[in-house]
């Protein structure tokens, strides 16, 4: 009897211990979603969502949404977001919760500024985010000082005082948050420290007679546009090399027509009067890449090429690295596989190759991350491609995501060493993307290299909403190749056309022959990628002053008849051949009011207007700042996304400091 009794006894208690497990699995398995509005009742993206008391946290999507796993019926929740006051909410058992962030009004008073710098690197924000202390002070109108951070990478010994004072401009028609100089010496240009941009002179008019054809690389990377901004949020100019044209122009999507042929690739054209120049016409031309659904992608094998050497030890480095790629993984499907590869003073493999359905695992690997030690960037590179031979999965997408500050200094270290390499990888089936963050010692002219010569793209991650952009929202654009070593080759009618100016792909140009040629690599599109080309036009019958100075030709070609101003030829080859295919469209008509074009024609001359004002181009007879805003604002269209809206915030940036120095 006692035995049975002790045996029963054992059962009960056996029988409690497993019911508490499972209430106790039940509670950390709490779901708590919703989405966060300002004031206004827009909803903010990038709000810090923080189970108070704990290290678990997420961040709001671009739409204002949240989904965060809680341990406790009853835990808090805190909303905070820069500028805006910090909110506790108990959950109270509620798995629903939308919250509204009220203004924090602490930034209306006096702001005087005080900068630090990285690599002698002055950096200067409205925005305030979580950096170090006492970089940023401002005293209230009792007289207190309160501190805040810049944001950027700050703590160095190097300190630097920018002259005069700034207030947060509370007008409705400026940017929010947007911290207007009124005296000396803002917006100044960037003392790049050591930063590298490769160097790039500005493509001058070539004359018809003697140069029919243009022919480049088309061109998705997207890096100088996100960089640019980070220079002109951090108060600063950025550097003229730091500006290429195409690329700000690429990042943003146009509204083009599907492909309807066989090929994966259409054209699109339009031709009108150029913003700048009102005597010159501009030709827009477009390609539009096939749209796949995300769910119809074949199963990826990315290999994570992360680099953890002390350079990347800043907020805007490994941690927000870090961030963005746990926006990746979560958005993984079972099939979809990941491996991680580290690399600092020697490379190893933190992660064998994983299935999506295993996310936990991935993003604890990912959390574990930390910095230190020098950077062996060539050894990261062959164990990264080693693995993705080693997992390689036929007829679908195996790729390198390499993220991180450039700053190659051990190994294969120099650009022509990490060409070579890049190239013989490339020819296993295995793309190169490259995400870059940081400042100071930013290394964008290797990482653009990198990325060239790898098959591959090339993002510039500034925030988390870039990294949602990049790696989410645009997904198979980003990660998924459509069509490989796109070359494009417009031909001009000397009938019609004097001359021409290719906008921006000074880096991308290829010789007129290449174009048939089937062993010179160039650009990738990937799936539903648009890609964007601009080029100024001087007709026939117009004298100006930006013809090349040559001697007019004995022999001229004699005119044709053909109403075509243009031809466009685009050849590609499929992701597995290498074999090219040729297609082509000319450009027949032309549209004679500026205001009646596409919002496409209008919003990417706008944008390449300001890439040309940053690089105070001397193509320039008419337009500026104004001009900018105006043609930006006429054309935003449905902007869901709401990037035209910010880029228009950021000419106001610059436009609003330009005045105020005068």
């Amino acid at each position: 009897m006692i035995i049975k009794y002790l045996a029963m006894k054992t059962k009960i208690l056996l029988l409690s211990v497993l019911a508490l497990i499972f209430v106790q699995s039940i509670q950390a398995q709490i779901t708590i979603s919703g989405k966060v509005f300002d004031e206004s009742n827009q909803p903010l993206p990038g709000v810090n969502v923080i189970e108070k008391g704990t290290t678990n946290g997420t961040i709001t999507d671009l739409e204002g949404k949240y989904s965060l796993k809680v341990k406790d019926e009853n835990a808090l929740l805190v909303f905070s977001f820069i500028g805006m006051k910090t909110t506790e909410v108990n959950i109270a058992g509620k798995s629903n919760i939308n919250v509204s962030l009220d203004n924090d009004d602490v930034g209306i008073d006096e702001v005087v500024v005080t900068g630090y710098s990285v690599q002698k690197k002055s950096c200067l924000t409205g925005s305030i985010s979580k950096v170090n202390s006492n970089s940023f002070s401002r005293k209230n109108k009792k007289n207190r000082q309160i501190n805040y951070s810049t944001a950027g990478n700050v703590g160095s010994s190097s300190k630097i005082r920018i002259r005069g004072t700034a207030t947060l401009n509370n007008n409705s028609s400026s940017p929010k948050g947007f911290i207007k100089i009124q005296k000396t010496e803002q917006l100044k240009e960037a003392e790049t420290g050591e930063e590298s941009y490769a160097n790039i002179d500005e493509n001058g008019f070539k004359l018809v007679n003697t140069n029919p054809l243009s022919t480049f690389s088309v061109d998705v990377d997207r890096a100088a546009y996100s960089n640019v901004r980070r220079f002109i949020n951090n108060g600063e100019m950025p550097p003229v090399d730091a500006v290429r044209v195409e690329e700000m122009v690429n990042y943003f999507h146009y509204d083009y027509p599907e492909p309807k042929s066989e090929h994966p690739l259409a054209i699109y054209s339009e031709i009108s009067v150029c913003p700048w120049q009102s005597n010159h016409k501009l030709l827009h031309i477009g390609l539009q890449g096939k749209k796949i659904a995300d769910e119809s992608l074949p199963p990826t094998n990315f290999v994570f090429l992360i680099d953890v050497s002390g350079s990347m030890s800043s907020e805007n480095k490994l941690p927000l690295l870090k961030d963005a790629l746990k926006l990746l993984v979560n958005n993984l499907r079972e099939n979809d596989r990941v491996a991680i590869v580290v690399y600092a003073g020697a490379a190893g493999e933190v992660l064998p190759s994983t299935y999506g359905f295993h996310k936990e695992k991935i993003l604890e690997a990912i959390d574990k991350l930390q910095s230190g030690g020098s950077t062996a960037g060539g050894a990261g590179i062959k164990l990264a491609y080693k693995i993705a031979k080693e997992n390689f999965i036929n007829s679908s997408n195996n790729r390198v995501i390499l993220a991180t500050d450039g700053d190659f200094n051990v190994g294969a270290s120099s650009d022509s060493d990490m060409e070579k390499l890049i190239e013989e990888r490339r020819n296993d089936g295995i793309f190169l993307t490259c995400l870059g963050f940081g400042m100071g010692n930013y290394k964008d002219s290797k990482m653009e290299t990198l990325a060239d010569k790898g098959n591959g793209n090339y993002a510039y991650i500034d925030n988390i909403d870039e990294a949602k952009k990049t790696l989410v929202s645009e997904f198979g654009g980003t990660m998924y190749t459509i069509a490989k070593d796109v070359k494009l080759q417009v031909e001009f009618n000397p009938s019609l056309v004097k001359a021409y100016r290719l906008v921006g792909y000074e880096n991308r140009r290829l010789n007129d022959e290449d174009f048939n040629d089937d062993t010179k690599d160039a650009g990738e599109m990937g799936a539903g990628h648009t890609v964007t080309a601009l080029y100024e036009i001087i007709p026939v019958g117009v004298e100006s002053e930006f013809l090349p100075k040559i001697d007019e030709l004995k022999y001229k070609a004699s005119n044709l008849s053909t109403k075509e101003m243009v031809n466009v030829k685009v050849r590609y080859k499929q992701p597995k051949s290498n074999n090219s295919v040729k297609f082509e469209d000319p450009v027949k008509g032309e549209q004679s009011d500026l205001n009646a074009t596409s919002d496409n024609f209008r919003f990417s001359a706008s944008v390449a207007l300001f890439g040309m004002l940053l690089r105070n181009s001397k193509y320039i007879s008419q337009g500026d700042y104004t001009t900018v805003i105006q043609l930006a604002k006429d054309s935003k269209g449905l902007d869901k996304a709401g990037y035209r809206s910010e880029f228009i915030e950021l000419v106001n940036k610059v436009y609003g400091n330009k005045l105020a120095r005068k």
